[in-house]
């Protein structure tokens, strides 16, 4: 058994929840308040589909409530009862409460509100933290979270990775600044790219490289069948999560850094990899560019358009670069790539319409997920 598991793995399994570690949350955030350190002043955060008793998302913006300079702090839980993983206990924080109640606990979501001194001790963090119960079970799509939604500035959270499309939607179409976890494919998905071609939203500081390392709760994973892992003080096992990455549309200071790029020339000389100096760059049979089989052997003094790795949307300037397209399915179609004859279909059964090819030694070649670029 691998060390690590992909998304595709984790969400067969009982849900597809998984909590983030504290010192992820800490490191993307504070790459935004290098780039702005009033990004989060006098906003309204909204921390939807949360735990907030056992998040670290709802930490961290609590103990760092008046660093960030935040005007309210709004967390949100989805019922008990409503999810697929059901094995909870409710913390002495919510049992303690005087509205404390044992039914409402499994079946009605929660919300926590951090806006004021509630303990009168002159400053305002995690202790000053105000309970209720919502009227609803929580989710996100409800009017209740909806008018939350609309009454926040920033929406940061881990939505379930199977909802990461209509979650996006549900941001977008209120038009608010969010920070949120999704799988790393998401940048395909027709509802995503656009957004990300239009340079509407992007991907987060953190490159896209090791995966993370996730939070699961008690009883999802079977530790016996899990090589590499550990546990942390709550039970939980902490297991490294391949292709997770963050989206946003907060900027940050590595979105601006260009990438330092050899020429054609020197790439076909100097090139690290063998497939480069061996092959150079083909010419797509079916459009007009070029392939460009690592992102690091993008030639600097080429100006038409290259078909590049998905993974170069990590590296990706938007004052470097213009995207033009993703060469994948219904998206390539649109491009204008046209479905594959039958005989060169008896060539490489792996062609599928919508995806580039070149020929290699009379052999159609089509390469792993590309997306369309040039130079500015």
């Amino acid at each position: 058994m691998a060390n690590n598991i992909n998304l595709g793995t984790a969400k067969s399994v009982k849900n597809d929840e998984f909590y983030t570690q504290y010192s992820d949350i800490q490191k993307e955030i504070n790459a935004y308040l290098e780039y702005n350190p009033d990004v989060f002043r006098d906003k309204v955060v909204l921390l939807p589909c949360d735990d907030p008793e056992w998040s670290n998302f709802t930490r961290f913006f609590a103990q760092n409530f008046e660093r960030l300079g935040l005007k309210k702090l709004i967390s949100t839980s989805y019922a008990v009862e409503s999810k697929r993983f059901k094995d909870y206990e409710p913390t002495l924080f919510e049992t303690e409460s005087p509205i404390f109640d044992v039914d409402k606990t499994r079946t009605n979501g929660k919300i926590f509100i951090l806006s004021r001194d509630v303990n009168q001790n002159g400053h305002i963090d995690i202790d000053d933290l105000e309970f209720e119960y919502l009227e609803g079970d929580g989710d996100f799509r409800s009017l209740e979270v909806c008018k939350l939604r609309d009454e926040s500035d920033i929406i940061v959270t881990n939505p379930p990775f199977s909802l990461f499309r209509e979650f996006l939607n549900w941001i977008m179409v209120a038009q608010k600044q969010f920070l949120i976890l999704g799988n790393f494919n998401a940048i395909h998905y027709k509802e995503v790219f656009p957004l990300i071609r239009d340079n509407k939203i992007w991907t987060g500081n953190k490159n896209f490289g090791g995966g993370m390392d996730m939070i699961m709760p008690k009883g999802t994973f079977d530790p016996t069948k899990l090589k590499k892992y550990r546990i942390d003080e709550r039970g939980n096992i902490i297991q490294n999560i391949m292709g997770v990455i963050w989206f946003t549309n907060i900027d940050h200071g590595r979105r601006h850094e260009p990438l330092s790029l050899m020429t054609m020339k020197d790439n076909l000389r100097y090139s690290p990899h063998k497939e480069v100096k061996e092959k150079g760059y083909p010419h797509y049979e079916n459009y007009d560019a070029i392939d460009v089989p690592f992102t690091d052997a993008i030639p600097s003094d080429y100006d038409g358009e290259m078909g590049v790795p998905t993974t170069f949307i990590d590296k990706y300037c938007p004052e470097q670069f213009t995207i033009i397209g993703c060469a994948e399915g219904d998206s390539g179609k649109s491009l204008g790539l046209k479905p594959f004859d039958r005989e060169l279909k008896k060539l490489n059964k792996s062609l599928r319409d919508g995806q580039l090819f070149y020929m290699d030694n009379g052999m159609p070649i089509k390469p792993y997920s590309r997306i369309l670029i040039r130079k500015k």
